[in-house]
């Protein structure tokens, strides 16, 4: 295909991977020379944490990147133009700069990054250059998959079988890049030729740990390998927090640093031949699909619930309030699996899946308190959070989203500590303060006997703090409070 313009710019952003990128496949395609940039965007880092381990994670994957092109393109100079400031400008500029005829980029449909793209769009007008955008985060977005009516689903088993039934090659198949990079330009002598230090973005080192969590697309091709040899047994293993049972890839999918068609293509192959494992995988890629459409087409999720009548529901307010969620963050909620999860995620940045759910349950439901305030926290700690997927789990837990949990069905953690963790293992890893209690005594611990806590050295109230909240108690509270919601749908 003839170059349809002399010179481009690919901006990365949810996408830091240099194999199988639309959005660069696209502009070596269609341009005799490629430029690629990347900005720390500060509408973005601004309100994050000054230890926050996904910068780091970003740094190191644009190391990654910039290595990777300047290898593409044969040139020394060649390599990622990486800037720091706003966006909305820098795009602008580095492309007046350049001079080029066009920006090509890849899809996000958060809504301020919908509003952040317009301005761009529009600054780049003016300038007479062309501003493209591509799918490349999911196998389906937008208007893509729709009901017979023409309206974007709101229950996910119809809208998984819709995807099933339409996915094949051509939505699963890869941009390659490799044959097409002989158009990637040098590095302009005005770019800075390495990728900041986080101390130069205003952020601190030393807190992600690149042997758990390793970065780039070498780290992410590391960790689906290694899940290859496991996704046979995903779906018996996934749910128990102390098997390595999960993929841990949902930060290399959040950050585009595995391309989502690559990990994909393969579970589909693998379901196809049979493999129950490989099929509940790929069932957790059509999951994400299913809330990236829900956030495009639905909006107002952001700040409200998917159903409106669960707005009506009064949350505990106050400084009571305050005090159990104070308490929920710190995992010193009084039962050992919701404090074991939450230690694990402020400590890590990570929290296994089933544990997710639980301790979502556990806030909304035994606490009472807005599934707004988990959504924010999580927001700010998990190293895979994304949007769509995060504020669809939230209003998942608290029965007001799409396709959500019923309201009356309410997590027990006891129950779910003693199915799930039914040794302790999880349990005791992250509070090995309980370490010595037996396992019958270790998912409750205010039900043992005042013999077993001497043993093993516990002191509730001390060492251990006692539930700051009953759970049966709890439930009929929440029964209470939801039940504005069902007068709210009743004829």
């Amino acid at each position: 295909m003839p170059a349809n313009y002399h010179s481009g710019l690919v901006w990365f952003r949810r996408d830091l991977r240099a194999s199988d990128h639309a959005a660069l496949h696209h502009a070596l395609r269609q341009c005799q020379q490629v430029h690629c940039v990347f900005v720390f965007d500060k509408a973005i880092l601004s309100p994050l944490p000054r230890a926050d381990r996904r910068v780091a994670f970003i740094r190191e994957s644009l190391v990654e990147l910039d290595e990777h092109l300047r290898s593409l393109s044969g040139h020394r100079e060649g390599g990622l133009i990486v800037r720091h400031g706003l966006a909305c400008h820098e795009i602008a500029e580095v492309a007046r700069a350049l001079g080029v005829d066009a920006v090509f980029t890849n899809h996000d449909d958060e809504p301020l990054a919908l509003e952040r793209d317009s301005q761009v769009r529009s600054a780049l007008a003016t300038d007479r250059r062309a501003f493209h955008t591509y799918k490349d985060h999911t196998i389906f977005e937008r208007t893509e998959l729709l009901t017979q009516a023409g309206a974007p689903y709101s229950v996910f088993t119809p809208y998984k079988n819709a995807w099933l039934r339409k996915v094949n090659a051509f939505y699963l198949g890869a941009y390659p890049v490799k044959a097409h990079a002989h158009a990637l330009a040098p590095r302009p002598t005005w770019a800075h030729a390495a990728v900041p230090m986080l101390e130069d973005l205003g952020f601190e080192s030393g807190h992600l740990d690149l042997r758990v969590l390793p970065a780039g697309s070498r780290g992410g091709e590391r960790l689906f390998k290694d899940f290859l040899e496991r996704i046979d047994r995903y779906d018996q293993a996934r749910d128990f927090p102390a098997v390595k049972g999960p993929s841990y890839l949902s930060t290399h999918l959040r950050f585009g640093t595995l391309s989502v068609r690559r990990v994909a293509r393969a579970a589909h192959a693998l379901a196809q031949t049979g493999s129950k494992g490989a099929a509940a995988w790929l069932n957790e890629l059509i999951w994400r699909d299913f809330y990236f459409q829900v956030l495009f087409h639905h909006p107002h999720v952001v700040a409200r619930s998917f159903k409106p009548p669960y707005d009506a529901i009064a949350w505990e307010q106050g400084p009571c309030a305050d005090a159990l969620f104070d308490a929920w963050c710190r995992g010193r909620t009084g039962y050992p699996l919701v404090d074991a999860a939450m230690a694990q995620i402020n400590q890590s940045g990570y929290m296994h899946n089933r544990l997710r759910m639980v301790v979502a349950s556990f806030l909304t439901k035994d606490l009472g308190l807005d599934w707004r305030r988990g959504e924010r926290y999580f927001a700010e700690h998990l190293n895979d959070y994304d949007l769509a997927a995060n504020n669809g789990g939230w209003q998942w837990a608290s029965s007001s989203g799409c396709d959500a949990q019923p309201y009356f069905r309410i997590f027990n953690p006891v129950s779910q500590s003693r199915k799930f963790d039914p040794q302790g293992r999880f349990i005791r890893r992250y509070l090995p303060q309980l370490a010595a209690l037996p396992d019958a005594a270790l998912h409750a611990p205010w039900l043992a006997t005042p013999l077993e806590l001497q043993a093993a050295g516990v002191k509730l109230g001390d060492d251990y703090p006692h539930p700051i909240v009953d759970h049966d108690s709890a439930r009929v509270r929440t029964l209470e409070r939801y039940a504005v919601v069902k007068r709210s749908v009743e004829p």
